[in-house]
């Protein structure tokens, strides 16, 4: 049987800092900022429909968290200051984007970059 995937024991908006913080039960501290959540927003807006339909956002920098709100045990909703809110964020999803957060920025910016498009607005 598969161990179990890591919980979170405590999240905390930054938002100074334009980031969430989560603790998991494992020791892991993910530091996530706003822009790296909402360009890799799991919504059907950013991902697409299917394979190969994600959108690549740029102009996402100066994006920050409104609010953190729970779906059931399972994941959060969160609200940033551009109005995007449609992704479900489960725990492995963004213990998934803590652990990989440097190849996954990196894959980001060269994506900005091969499009001709900037972080900043």
């Amino acid at each position: 049987m598969a161990e179990p995937a890591p919980w979170p024991v405590e999240l905390r908006v930054r938002r100074a800092e334009k980031l969430l913080e989560i603790d998991f039960d494992d020791g892991t501290t993910c530091r996530l900022p706003a822009e790296l959540l909402r360009v890799e927003s799991p919504s059907a807006e950013v991902m697409g429909h299917g394979p190969g339909q994600k959108t690549i956002l740029g102009g996402k920098r100066p994006v920050g968290i409104m609010a953190v709100e729970p779906v059931g045990t399972y994941a959060v909703r969160i609200k940033f200051d551009d109005l995007h809110e449609t992704g479900i964020y489960t725990w492995a999803y963004l213990y998934g984007l803590g652990r990989d957060q440097d190849r996954i920025w990196q894959t980001y910016l060269e994506a900005l970059a091969a499009r001709g498009l900037s972080r900043d607005p």
